[in-house]
């Protein structure tokens, strides 16, 4: 079962100039993903008695001394015959402290000759009704922000081998936002549409993806 989600799509996309396997070994595998992400202090997986079924797990984030906690779903994953690949999920939390109730999202991993074009889309409702919307329009830039810096953080840990831990300074330095629409330079998109919808590399909307809670 689909469910529609209303807010508008937060893209980030850079370029990792590292081999597609070792990319995808530190997005998918939950222990090393949580060590550059910033938007997840916990991820793990929930047992998955039916292998045929979508592996579900709980992602929580600590927000000063209260842990936000949520589930997501992953919803298959492609490869195209040009050895492009992409990763779908779901996931929603009860909690009534988290701003998003459910959302979705994807991972796209585009081979390159200079490397792997590496970018995610993803959007989300609101709880709150019309307080929750109000305070989505600083939430949502801040998560821009905070995508962006994860994702330059990655990218330094691959082609410079600096482990994530010791790379907020610089990450940060390179995820400036300016107004809603822009981040520069390394994570070098951070918008609310894909800036390319005829690439073939950013779907136009992500609504096929099912909300896992």
């Amino acid at each position: 079962m689909g469910r529609q989600i209303h807010g508008e799509q937060i893209y980030v996309e850079t370029l990792v100039r590292a081999p597609m396997e070792r990319l995808w070994e530190l997005t998918q595998d939950p222990a090393q993903h949580t060590r550059w992400d910033l938007r997840f202090t916990e991820i793990s997986y929930l047992p998955r008695p039916d292998p045929q079924q979508p592996q579900e797990f709980r992602y929580a984030i600590r927000l000063g001394p209260f842990s936000v906690a949520g589930v997501g779903r992953t919803l298959g994953e492609t490869e195209r015959p040009d050895g492009t690949r992409t990763s779908a999920l779901g996931f929603g939390s009860r909690n009534p402290l988290s701003p998003i109730r459910i959302g979705r999202g994807y991972w796209r991993y585009v081979p390159t000759d200079d490397g792997v074009r590496f970018l995610t889309g993803f959007d989300y409702d609101t709880r709150w009704g019309p307080v929750g919307r109000l305070v989505d329009r600083a939430f949502r830039p801040a998560m821009g922000w905070a995508t962006a810096f994860s994702f330059d953080r990655l990218r330094l840990w691959l082609e410079e081998g600096t482990p994530p831990e010791r790379n907020g300074i610089r990450a940060a330095a390179r995820a400036y936002v300016f107004g809603s629409n822009r981040v520069v330079p390394h994570a070098r998109r951070a918008l609310r549409t894909p800036p390319d919808r005829t690439s073939g590399t950013a779907p136009r909307t992500i609504e096929h993806v099912e909300v896992a809670v």
